[in-house]
């Protein structure tokens, strides 16, 4: 019966997760579209630079101690005012921190400019000091249908004040007020609709005992954080703005996608797989149901996106956008094994071994590193190679601990990703064969992606894919409830 519950709040959960992040991605997606058109690729190099820093220090107010509430057995009330007053505290004390290294910033990469964009940019670290303790608690209660209307609402007025401002030619500032704009209505709404607000209450132990959980969660996503932003850094001090633009709007359409189902898996599965820590079996079953689900959606995505990523690119950001297509094709190649890592990782987590999960981020990081040293001499597309190699790496590191933890083995994860691979490379050379006549971008797309998309769902009905029927099975569960109601 608490399976049976479970279950339901899991299958919810996704269900409002996702349909949270489709809308705003696709809200963001159409924005970028038209700020692209608007604004250079040197504009949107320069706010990659800042965002890097910016995110950097997010770290240290969003990660660990958020995670550390909702894994927490018995978290109460004290401990949420704790983590509260805490995050606050830092955030303001980061944003003087990155008001005071701004010129700094600017003068490293030779852009004088940067550095009010920098300081006003940075006010973001102080909302989000505010807001982290509320989506930890929405999380923790699985109310993920507060998220839907925070980011949706935050999503639509950030669209209007944007676009708004590339009009009127404020050239990078657009996208400033942009972000500012999204993040400000998200904590303004969550700060509403969520029902928990903090006493007038600190306590040392809390803290600790969240601490000595939550600093190797900080340390493992400060080490992604960087790891994920060194190549935009490397690239704009080694090349130009120019090639930093190209490459973060190459690697922003697989995002996009991967975004909505990875954030998902991530917010939703975290929470669940945590109220089941001490059953090893459901663990694992739930983890291999995430992956396999996950990977049938995401992997012929991203392979469609990849061979039709030039027409794509020409219709949606014109030709002075075409260089980024090289980085689209890298990074949906990378991001296609990103669930695989977030199920495993959220599994040992799930489980209280933040130290594991630590050890993890510094040998991958490590290799990541040693893999970028030796390819930055070569050039840019030796770079994207030594990544993509580096993503498979990560996927047998992320895997092995759970052979231990959960049963869960190598040969299993294999096993699991081969179908949705098989049936992704047979749908991509459809694809690419219905497009190679075809010289008009509108019209080759529209060859192209009805083709794909049919080719996928016969051939899965064919082969009768496991992860075809189970969502199948989802669908007509929904349908019927949805009906009796």
């Amino acid at each position: 019966m608490q399976s049976e519950h479970t279950k339901k709040k899991v299958i919810h959960g996704l269900f409002w997760r996702y349909l949270e992040r489709t809308i705003a991605q696709g809200i963001q997606l159409a924005v970028s579209l038209v700020l692209a058109r608007l604004l250079m690729p040197e504009e949107y190099g320069m706010m990659s630079l800042v965002t890097v820093f910016i995110n950097i220090a997010l770290v240290f107010v969003q990660s660990g101690f958020g995670n550390a509430l909702i894994q927490k057995k018995e978290a109460n009330h004290e401990d949420f005012s704790t983590v509260f007053y805490f995050s606050i505290l830092f955030g303001v004390a980061l944003y003087v921190l990155m008001f005071l290294a701004a010129p700094w910033i600017s003068g490293f990469y030779r852009y004088e400019g940067l550095t009010p964009v920098i300081r006003v940019l940075s006010l973001s670290l102080i909302l989000a000091g505010i807001n982290n303790v509320q989506q930890a608690y929405v999380s923790r209660t699985m109310q993920f249908k507060k998220f839907f209307f925070s980011t949706v609402f935050g999503s639509i007025l950030s669209a209007v004040t944007g676009i708004g401002a590339a009009l009127a030619g404020l050239g990078i500032w657009a996208l400033v007020i942009q972000q500012l704009t999204n993040q400000l209505t998200d904590t303004l709404i969550l700060w509403i609709t969520v029902g928990w607000r903090p006493r007038r209450e600190f306590s040392l132990s809390s803290m600790k005992e969240i601490y000595n959980y939550g600093w190797k969660l900080l340390c493992s996503s400060l080490l992604d954080t960087v790891y994920n932003n060194l190549y935009t850094l490397v690239i704009g001090k080694r090349f130009s703005s120019s090639q930093v633009g190209y490459f973060d709007k190459g690697r922003q359409f697989p995002s996009l996608i991967i975004v909505n189902i990875n954030a998902t898996i991530q917010s939703v599965m975290f929470p669940a797989l945590s109220s089941q820590q001490t059953d090893q079996k459901r663990l694992k079953a739930m983890t291999r149901r995430a992956i396999t689900t996950s990977t049938f959606l995401i992997f012929p995505c991203m392979m469609g996106l990849a061979v039709t990523a030039e027409p794509l690119i020409l219709l949606l950001l014109t030709k002075k956008w075409l260089p980024a297509v090289k980085f689209l094709q890298c990074y949906c190649l990378i991001y296609a094994l990103w669930p695989v890592h977030t199920a495993n990782l959220q599994a040992i987590n799930a489980v209280g071994r933040s130290d594991l999960y630590l050890k993890l981020e510094l040998i991958k990081k490590g290799t990541g590193l040693l893999i970028l040293l030796i390819t930055l001499p070569v050039g840019l597309d030796a770079m994207m190679a030594g990544s993509c190699v580096n993503a498979f790496i990560g996927l047998f590191l992320n895997a092995l601990p759970n052979s231990r933890l959960l049963g869960y083995s190598l040969r299993e994860l294999l096993k699991d990703l081969a179908p949705s691979g098989f049936l992704s490379l047979v749908m991509g050379g459809v694809v690419f064969a219905a497009g190679l006549f075809i010289t008009n971008p509108l019209f080759k797309l529209l060859v192209q992606i009805p083709t794909g998309i049919l080719c996928y769902v016969l051939t899965a009905s064919l082969f009768q894919a496991e992860s075809f029927n189970y969502i199948k099975d989802i669908l007509k569960q929904i349908r019927v409830r949805k009906n009796e109601s």
